[in-house]
Formats: C-alpha cells, structure tokens, sequence
C-alpha cells in the first residue's frame, strides 16, 4: 500500500476508533485525540486529574479499542521495582528461573506514579526510554508496541515523591482531564447507573499500530515547520536571546531538546488523522500545550501572581 492511501486509511480507522471509544468514554475528547496521538507516535502520556475523572477508564477503553494486552500497576510507597519488572526465584532443579513482571504489556497503567519512591519510578523509567528491562545483570526485551499511561492526583499532596524533571520529560504529553459540562454528567450518570454494559471492539492490531508508528515517521516536514518548533522550545529558554519578557519574568526552566522532537512526531501524527500528508505549523500548535506544559518550570513570582503555565505557553503561539 502507498503512504499516501495508508494516511487514508489511518483517517477512516481513527474516527471508527474515537467512536468505539465513546461508546465508554463520555466527553474528555481532548484527552482521548492526545492520548491516542502518543499511541500512534509510540510515546508515553501522563494524565493529571481529581479522582473519579475516568482516568483509569480511559486507559483500559483505549487498550481494547487497540486490541492491545493491558496491565494496570497500583504505585504505593511500598511498592518495589522488582514488583513491576519481575524477579528470579529458584525452581525445583535449583535452576534461577526469570518470573516476568506486569511491565511485559503493551500497555501500561502506571496508577499514581508519583505515590511510590524514586528507586521504583526510575525501574519503570528504564523500561519507558530503551523498552527493555535489566534484572540481575539479564536483558529482557519488551514486546512491542509498547506504551506507559500514567496517572498523577494534582490535590494529594501528602505521601507524594514528585516526579523529577528528567523523568517527566520521558512522557510525551501531558495531558489534563478536565470536570464534564452539566451535560456530559448526566450521561455519564444515566450510562453507569444502569444494567447496560457497552463493549469496545478492537480496530487495531499490535502489528498495525507499529506499522502506523512507521508511517508516521516517513511524513515528510518541511525546514519551516522544523524551525517554528525549534524556535517555539528555545523561546521558553529564559536565558535564550530569544524569551520574550514574560518568560524571563515567569519561567525558571525552559523546555529542552527532546520538547523539539516531540513537537515534530506529534505535528505529524496530528497532521495525519486530519488527512494531512505534511504537517504545517498549525499542527503543531495543536499538539504544543500538552508537550510544553510539563518541561517547563514557573518560578515564585508566577504562582504569586497567579500566572498558569497554560498562559505563558499562550502567549508565545
């Protein structure tokens, strides 16, 4: 098939999944089009909201509308990283055998990432950049595809490990769940308050999500494109010649290179659900809140005066 009719076809199979998925899924359209643009760029999402926000929802109605195996990992303080990525155990030859861990998935639900230490984020850190795992000297290749979804509570303080900001530059987007309107909760309430049950058919395969993956990687982009991305991550550099005044007043941290990437992959991905060939700068100005939001870091004067990250990322597109 030629690229031309794959990216076709990739924009028929996308709307009868989002429409699968909003057999289950009421609202949240915003999180679903972001979460499903990382699975097509093989990355990894975080998603921020209160309880109750359908997080865990989401994640599992994607996994079968992707027809993808799916494992969901509770992060507790005790939690240890040979819980997530396996152990060795003695078997009854006296043989060191290799239990695998719920890591070997395609898709991971890391639940409350930021509830357990950083020794146990960091092994599932491993797994998310080289998509392998290392256990007493031994290297395991994870199958793929292969994608960690993550969930962050942003009112629970208290028992929390924050995430560093190396680990969170590993997550592609940074995706908000926002309340429903009026509407969509009566829905949601009339949908999960009865004896009806929606079932999600599954659109992709495993092989076909990693062909989509490569076929979102051959779209070409032109030297403008690339630029206005480039150009967008260095203006959120205070120390660049670059920033603009509310940066440099606001932002004690810029994004870094690996924003830059991302914005391009995901340029692309958004470009090609729309039927796009190429991507302009429009896409990617449609995919740089979730990408930029948490790579860059406000200083004291911007949380005293009440100043978002949204608005400063506003304010240089």
């Amino acid at each position: 098939m030629s690229d031309v009719k794959a990216v076709n076809e990739l924009v028929n199979q996308y709307n009868s999944l989002k429409t699968e998925i909003s057999k289950v899924i009421i609202g949240q359209e915003e999180a679903v089009n972001y979460t499903l643009l990382s699975v097509f760029c093989g990355g990894h999402s975080l998603l921020i909201g209160v309880p109750g926000l359908a997080k865990t929802l989401l994640v599992n109605t994607v996994s079968n509308a992707l027809g993808l195996n799916f494992k969901r990992i509770q992060f507790t303080p005790d939690l240890m990283p040979s819980d997530i990525l396996g152990s060795e155990i003695l078997d009854q030859n006296r043989q060191f055998k290799f239990i695998k861990g719920p890591i070997f998935s395609n898709i991971i639900l890391a639940d409350e990432i930021n509830r357990t230490p950083p020794k146990t984020q960091a092994a599932l850190l491993e797994a998310m950049q080289e998509r392998s795992v290392t256990v007493s000297g031994n290297h395991y290749k994870l199958e793929l595809p292969f994608f960690v979804l993550a969930t962050q509570n942003p009112i629970e303080q208290e028992g929390t490990y924050p995430l560093p900001e190396a680990q969170l530059d590993r997550f592609m987007f940074s995706i908000n769940l926002e309340y429903p309107t009026f509407k969509e909760e009566v829905q949601v309430v009339k949908a999960t308050t009865s004896n009806i049950k929606q079932t999600v058919d599954a659109i992709f395969s495993g092989e076909e999500i990693v062909a989509i993956q490569k076929l979102i990687r051959k779209i070409p982009v032109t030297d403008n494109v690339i630029e206005y991305a480039v150009g967008l991550v260095g203006k959120t550099r205070p120390k660049s010649k670059e920033a603009t005044d509310m940066v440099k007043n606001y932002l004690d941290w810029g994004a870094g290179p690996r924003a830059s990437q991302n914005l391009i992959l995901g340029a692309k991905a958004h470009a090609a659900v729309h039927g796009k060939y190429s991507p302009d700068i429009e896409d990617v100005k449609a995919v740089a809140i979730p990408i930029l939001s948490h790579r860059i870091v406000k200083n004291y004067k911007a949380e005293a005066e009440g100043i978002s990250i949204t608005d400063i990322i506003n304010s240089l597109l």
